[in-house]
């Protein structure tokens, strides 16, 4: 559809752009995104394998990884309900890392920032439309409650044949037993 061709690519826009800036001023977004970064960490303490990457440069640049790769899978239509799944996940803790107006107090300052966070939550509005959009295509609950719908039906096609069959093998025992 070409709505999906049209809108695809403009949503997608705004995160490959975000993430080619983040790359190059990386260490400006990671000081803007460390205060949330330490609190998260702090709260998520035992929650989150050692594995995990706690610098905020190195989480910068993989938010930004993710942003450029799937906005640009997402704005070519590849695996479009996975992709903007995955720019959700990535959209929403950098909205409330870099635009938490609620904590500011400058009303300037406030007011942009507000406008930023209501930007990225219709970013987000979008995002789940096509987190949800099947392409008029059946989705993949509909399949498997369908599947097993069709399933049970042929177990009870069975059972009645396997019924009817006993019924069948009662009889000729019957009949085939001295009286």
């Amino acid at each position: 559809m070409i709505l999906r061709r049209v809108a695809r690519p403009l949503i997608a826009a705004t995160f490959v752009y975000g993430g080619i800036n983040v790359l190059r001023n990386t260490q400006s977004h990671a000081k803007t995104a460390e205060p949330f970064l330490t609190d998260a960490f702090d709260k998520l303490e035992g929650v989150i394998p050692e594995q995990v990457p706690r610098d905020p440069a190195t989480l910068v640049r993989i938010d930004a990884a993710v942003k450029i790769g799937a906005g640009l899978a997402f704005a070519t239509g590849k695996a479009p309900r996975l992709t903007s799944a995955l720019l959700l996940g990535s959209l929403v803790p950098t909205t409330l890392a870099a635009h938490s107006f609620w904590t500011l107090q400058d009303p300037a300052e406030k007011k942009k920032q507000q406008i930023q966070f209501l930007k990225n939550a219709g970013l987000a509005g979008g995002l789940m439309l096509a987190v949800a959009d099947t392409a008029g295509k059946p989705s993949v609950g509909w399949r498997a409650r369908r599947a097993a719908k069709d399933a049970g039906h042929g177990v009870e096609k069975l059972g009645r044949k396997a019924e009817k069959r006993a019924k069948k093998l009662a009889k000729k025992a019957e009949k085939a037993l001295p009286s």
